[in-house]
């Protein structure tokens, strides 16, 4: 799997959140039914101050690693955050040292392919914030860069 590191400045998010884990048989649904609810007429059109038109999708507040409990929140990065809508959450995604991958194809499809790839990587992972950004939104033809969080250069 070929990455690049990459250093990003702080981003502000909007969207909805949901806790899980990946054991859980409903870890699935529980982040399917956010997709899914994020774009309804009732999130996605009412988040303000848009910085792109990509969405995201954040796996932060690990209790552990991979193995843990973590939260997961589906957003769009925005430029500024007045006022929130009912029922979501605004999220900073931090600054810092990211491995950027790019991943292509079947959205679901090659989303849960990358997820199982990278769990087999020696990767120096903080456990602080992931972030899938969907570049398009062609479920069949998906381009997405996949950020994992990276602990500090010593």
């Amino acid at each position: 799997m070929n990455y690049e590191i990459v250093t990003l400045e702080e981003k502000m998010v909007v969207g909805l959140e949901a806790r899980t884990n990946n054991a859980s048989p409903e870890m699935g649904s529980v982040i399917g039914g956010l997709w899914q609810q994020f774009y309804s007429a009732e999130v996605y059109p009412k988040i303000e101050h848009k910085a792109n038109n990509h969405a995201v999708g954040i796996y932060t507040d690990y209790a552990s690693d991979e193995k843990g409990d973590y939260t997961v929140v589906v957003a769009c990065e925005v430029e500024m955050k007045d006022t929130l809508p009912e029922g979501m959450v605004a999220r900073t995604i931090p600054a810092g040292r990211y491995a950027r991958f790019l991943v292509e194809g079947d959205m679901q499809q090659a989303v849960a392919e990358f997820w199982s790839k990278l769990w087999q990587l020696d990767l120096p992972r903080n456990y602080v914030c992931d972030f899938e950004e969907y570049l398009n939104s062609d479920p069949v033809h998906a381009k997405i860069y996949v950020y994992i969080g990276l602990c500090a250069e010593k």
